[in-house]
């Protein structure tokens, strides 16, 4: 897989998140809520929901009313943002077999293919937000 499982369920919650937002502004949504939805672990989600939290794409409060809300709106919040702070840039500079020796002057025998290829997946990236996928949420198996 190109990513992560935690980058994966970043997205997803995220995802979630900001469908949620749509119909109560500015509620924060409840983790087990999230967690229950998306058939995680309750800590495996606080785990990566605390990095977006970190990176400031959520917002967090504690408490019997808590959760997490979009600490910015869903048409400003890209895919690669979420894919930086969860996975990193690795994947679209690093070699697709993992042989570290791998460059333009000793490349391996899938590099100037993978080379097109993660340029075309950064720039789907860099070009899709939040708010792009919710329009498409139903394929994406989300209940609401």
């Amino acid at each position: 897989m190109f990513l992560s499982k935690s980058c994966v369920y970043a997205i997803r919650a995220a995802l979630l998140v900001t469908s949620r937002t749509n119909k109560r502004t500015r509620d924060f949504i409840p983790l087990q809520e999230i967690a229950a939805e998306l058939n995680l672990s309750f800590h495996f989600l606080t785990k990566i929901l605390q990095q977006l939290t970190q990176a400031k794409i959520m917002e967090s409060f504690r408490g019997p009313r808590g959760g997490v809300l979009l600490a910015k709106p869903a048409s400003s919040v890209y895919l690669i943002d979420i894919i930086k702070v969860v996975d990193g840039m690795g994947a679209f500079e690093d070699c697709v077999l993992g042989l570290p020796d791998c460059s333009e002057k000793a490349p391996c025998p899938l590099h100037r293919e993978w080379k097109k290829r993660r340029q075309e997946l950064r720039k789907m990236f860099e070009r899709y937000t939040l708010a792009d996928l919710a329009r498409g949420k139903r394929v994406l198996n989300l209940k609401n």
